[in-house]
């Protein structure tokens, strides 16, 4: 399986390239070939589409997942989004859930964060690929020299981001942001999921992430840009 390096005209790139030539990317392409040819299932079939969907020059908010989802249809390369017609899983409704509260926005009609990835918010997991039924079956396996260096990235770029840290894991990368020292905000809570969402020391839902992280882009002149308006016949 080679690795998928499809990212026309990204600002990305020289930091992917740099990655897949060290021995952490040629360690994983070998590793990635070696399970496909076992007939290992190998979810997303686009682990790269967050850094297509998001270059860094539009990143304005950055949201750190750990792991693909590792069911059939449900990883499409953005951490925590699933393709419409998907379910919700309980982390991504939990998310909702707490937009609702802050933001007084609806749920969407589905599962897809498409949209938030094209309005720079950039979804990324830790590692990249997964194996069917397996979670965290491709961790410590080179993917993470790779994500880490894109969040160093985005924190060494002076334009205004905020980093949604969610969960223990999201939140060992702070170092990572912090020493930049770009003055990025950084906001960590719990992780999303059930089983934490609502338990000290920071619930996820009352986090009010959303609202702190808009009022805050928006002072720097850094808000969502306005969808167009269509043009009159």
């Amino acid at each position: 399986m080679k690795l998928p390096l499809r990212l026309p005209s990204t600002d990305w790139l020289p930091v992917v390239e740099a990655w897949a030539a060290s021995p952490a990317g040629q360690r994983l392409e070998a590793f990635l070939e070696e399970r496909a040819a076992t007939g290992a299932t190998i979810y997303p079939p686009e682990p790269l589409r967050a850094l297509t969907l998001t270059p860094l020059s539009q990143t304005r908010v950055v949201i750190l997942g750990q792991d693909p989802y590792h069911g059939p249809g449900q990883a499409e390369g953005l951490s925590f989004s699933v393709p419409p017609g998907v379910p919700l899983p309980p982390s991504l409704r939990n998310i909702f859930k707490e937009i609702q509260r802050d933001l007084g926005k609806p749920f969407p009609p589905n599962g897809s964060l498409v949209r938030w990835a094209e309005g720079g918010t950039l979804l990324l997991n830790a590692v990249l690929t997964v194996e069917d039924g397996q979670p965290a079956s491709h961790a410590g396996q080179g993917w993470e020299a790779l994500t880490d260096a894109l969040i160093k990235a985005a924190a060494q770029d002076p334009a205004p981001k905020v980093f949604m840290l969610w969960g223990a894991y999201a939140q060992a990368k702070a170092p990572l942001i912090e020493a930049a020292g770009q003055g990025h905000l950084v906001l960590k809570a719990n992780h999303p999921s059930p089983l934490s969402a609502l338990k000290p020391p920071r619930p996820f839902i009352g986090c009010g992430h959303f609202s702190t992280a808009k009022a805050w882009l928006e002072e720097r002149g850094r808000g969502r840009p306005a969808a167009p308006k269509p043009q009159a016949d």
